[in-house]
């Protein structure tokens, strides 16, 4: 394995890094009539970081015993969701954070030792190997509680 002297820690984009409740607010009203508006171009790629992620993201992938990956699951309802994805990167981590991007709706398949997401369910989080870091519960509410738990 590449990384077997670091610990794998995989972040997820939607509620995560991204504030995905402001977005869709937003998208919404832009699309009042549509039962999914989220399937309209521009939703993802316009989503405002969460507070503190993306000074986050840089600390975590500066500590030397930590590989960083972005795990997110794709939108069923819009597949520019991928490349949206893609640009949101670029344009709020970076180039070189383009090649830390996964897009998969399995995130159980994906080795590694942690994934920090707010969902427990739904895309592999409750069968994935490592330990799940539940962002936005009590134990977890922000960024500042995450980045204590690797300091």
């Amino acid at each position: 394995m590449r990384f077997k002297d670091k610990k794998i820690v995989y972040i997820d984009m939607d509620h995560v890094l991204c504030d995905y409740d402001a977005g869709f607010k937003a998208h919404q009203s832009k699309y009042p009539d549509l039962a999914f508006p989220q399937s309209k171009p521009g939703l993802y790629q316009s989503l405002r970081p969460m507070q503190g992620a993306i000074e986050a993201f840089k600390w975590l992938c500066a500590q030397p015993d930590l590989e960083i990956f972005i795990l997110t699951a794709p939108s069923e309802k819009n597949p520019h969701c991928y490349s949206e994805k893609r640009i949101w990167v670029e344009e709020h981590l970076g180039f070189a954070a383009v090649n830390r991007l996964i897009i998969s709706p399995h995130k159980d398949l994906y080795r590694g030792d942690y994934l920090i997401d707010d969902c427990a369910t739904g895309k592999g989080q409750d069968h994935f190997e490592g330990t799940l870091i539940l962002f936005g519960s009590h134990e977890f509410p922000g960024w500042s509680s995450v980045l204590k738990h690797f300091a």
